[in-house]
């Protein structure tokens, strides 16, 4: 693994280290927990293992924190360290996790063997592009290459992701160019470390924006060097001063003021400054001296996979170590194959790959996932057996492992009783005072279970959640998104939104005493057109109505419409289809309605007819 400085650790440091993780340990065992160390980015699954506890039992931990995970999904360091002391253990510090056993970094991976160091040698660093949208990331990579991706994309913006290798000065260097830092994190939860060094665009003229703050987070937690290309130079509204304050504010301190930051300014629509960028990463990955073994079978992870109609599943591999070469016998999780073909990044036919090398293959027997680690087996016997004992993992963590219901249990302990929430907010600097109003609620007799906790909008997935786990959902200013009520009225789903903390807390604690009052609200019926107005005595007058939508029924409220204005509000006091009293007039029909104490229709005047229900 690459550390983030540019030199490597000297013994004075390494002694210190040791020093370090032997301290923090003992203060660990202190607390009478065990230490344990994890990747920066662990699944579910990984993190229940390493813990040698059930994962329905890691996934009930994460809940009962306000954290809904599944066993599949990636949680950060930050986050199992909140629950790991519930099973007797202590996280180690990413910092402590570093070993500096030998000057050089490596991403060689097997599980089951070391590698030899005498073995190892030099490899191309493999650069992963960051940023926000539409800051240049594919635009920048289009001028490395001096091939056009941006034109082929939705938008111009990336829609998968691609490895691509490049030679500079008779140095090899290749590109990840992926469609988000999420695809990023779920590499490394995976094992994947792939990315040598992190190179984070920034437009001169947007600034750093919240998914590049995302982008620095994932790459720090990657523990990798970062390079900032401080992007859009040659727009009148550039202001590099700017960035280079907010990188500083990120704890990103650039050389030019004194730390160890390398940026470029670079214009990728001109190639302005991308020389530049380019002879600053070759310097940093010969420091960072990147080594691995190519004489080895070959061992790396998936890039991307899609179905092409003549060819089959074709997979898109980076070669972590070890060569990869045709006839092949390739295992990716419970699939495998036989290398059929194999081509570079341009195309072209190729025989072997490298370590550090980004290849398509065909042969695969299956679909597999971006960010899957792949090896490749002495026969296709020991194929065989490899995904033979995969699946047999697969269905044993089935049987253990959670369904939804086992997931988004209620916490019921004797007398306490649960109140399930899912709550949405409008933005992430109202989660934690809406989190701590709702949890100080929370009583001997009586408790608040946020199940998931989250800004944005309320979507199908939040009222799929709320179906499992029998919960109610909260907005706090923040409305459901399209199919999502319609989901919510089908499944039978409550949905309040507030716009007041207090308003939000009171209904809550009323809820959880048992006093709140129901609610009701008007669903519509049906409306109908005044085509006539017949006078009956001195006062009282009768609408001959024409009913356009739906029916108009006694018990109903009616609303009068003129001109987009409401008249008036009631109840039918008579409804009558020729001389006989009716319950309702349906659709297509006419008739003859009052309202008690309204006299005044006019013809085109427009009824609404509403059916108050209560609201669950």
């Amino acid at each position: 693994m690459t550390t983030s400085n540019i030199s490597q650790p000297t013994q004075s440091t390494t002694t210190s280290l040791e020093h370090s993780i032997e301290e923090i340990s003992t203060a660990i065992r202190l607390q009478g927990l065990e230490p344990l160390s994890i990747p920066a980015a662990v699944t579910v699954a990984d993190f229940a293992a390493a813990m040698d506890v059930g994962p329905v039992e890691v996934i009930k931990a994460l809940m009962r924190t306000g954290y809904m995970f599944t066993i599949n999904d990636v949680i950060e360091h930050s986050v199992a360290s909140v629950v790991s002391p519930a099973f007797g253990y202590g996280l180690l510090p990413l910092e402590a996790e570093s070993s500096s056993e030998t000057g050089s970094t490596s991403i060689v991976f097997s599980p089951d063997e070391e590698e030899d160091q005498e073995a190892l040698e030099q490899r191309p660093p493999v650069i992963t592009i960051l940023g926000h949208v539409d800051h240049g990331k594919t635009t920048l990579l289009d001028t490395i290459r001096n091939a056009n991706v941006v034109e082929g994309e939705a938008g111009g913006i990336t829609q998968h992701m691609g490895a691509y290798q490049i030679e500079r000065e008779g140095t090899l260097i290749t590109f990840l160019d992926t469609p988000g830092h999420e695809a990023f994190t779920a590499m490394r939860a995976r094992g994947a470390q792939v990315t040598d060094i992190a190179v984070l665009i920034v437009a001169a003229d947007d600034g750093i924006m919240p998914q590049t703050v995302e982008a620095i987070n994932h790459a720090r937690a990657a523990e990798v060097p970062i390079v900032i290309a401080i992007n859009k130079i040659d727009l009148p509204s550039a202001d590099q001063e700017r960035v280079k304050r907010q990188l500083a504010e990120q704890n990103l301190l650039i050389e030019e003021w004194g730390g160890e930051i390398i940026a470029v300014p670079v214009s990728a629509i001109n190639g302005d400054g991308v020389d530049d960028l380019l002879e600053n990463l070759i310097v940093l990955s010969e420091v960072s001296e990147l080594r691995a073994n190519p004489d080895r079978y070959a061992l790396g992870v998936v890039v991307e996979a899609r179905r092409d109609r003549s060819r089959g599943t074709v997979a898109t591999l980076i070669v972590q170590t070890g060569t990869l070469e045709i006839g092949d016998n390739i295992v990716i999780g419970g699939i495998r194959g036989k290398i059929r073909a194999m081509f570079d990044d341009e195309g072209n036919r190729i025989d072997s790959a490298g370590p550090s090398t980004p290849v398509e293959i065909l042969g695969l027997s299956g679909l597999p996932e971006a960010g899957e680690l792949f090896e490749v087996a002495a026969d296709e016997r020991e194929a065989r057996e490899w995904v033979q004992d995969y699946e047999i993992e697969q269905r044993r963590e089935r049987q253990s492992g959670p369904t939804l219901e086992d997931v988004h249990t209620r916490i019921q302990l004797g007398e306490i009783v649960a109140l399930n929430l899912i709550v949405k907010t409008d933005v992430q600097g109202t989660l934690e005072p809406v989190r701590a109003a709702l949890e100080r609620l929370n009583s001997d007799s009586a408790r608040v279970n946020i199940v998931h906790i989250a800004s944005g909008g309320i979507t199908e997935s939040d009222i799929l959640l709320a179906v499992a786990s029998k919960a109610v959902i909260i907005g706090f200013n923040s409305p459901p998104e399209q199919g999502a009520q319609t989901l919510a009225n089908q499944e039978g789903v409550e949905i309040r939104n507030y716009d007041v903390i207090y308003h939000m807390t009171e209904d809550v604690e009323r809820a959880l005493t048992g006093m709140l009052q129901p609610v009701y609200e008007d669903v519509f019926e049906g409306r109908a057109t005044v085509r006539a107005v017949f006078n009956l005595g001195r006062r009282a007058r009768v609408a001959g109505i024409y009913v356009n939508d739906g029916r108009i029924a006694r018990g109903n409220t009616l609303r009068v419409m003129r001109n987009g204005n409401v008249v008036t509000t009631g109840v039918p006091a008579s409804l009558k289809r020729f001389q006989d009293d009716v319950r309702e007039i349906a659709n297509g029909f006419e008739g003859g309605v009052t309202i008690e104490g309204f006299s005044d229709w006019r013809e085109e005047d427009v009824i609404e007819s509403y059916r108050s229900v209560q609201v669950r």
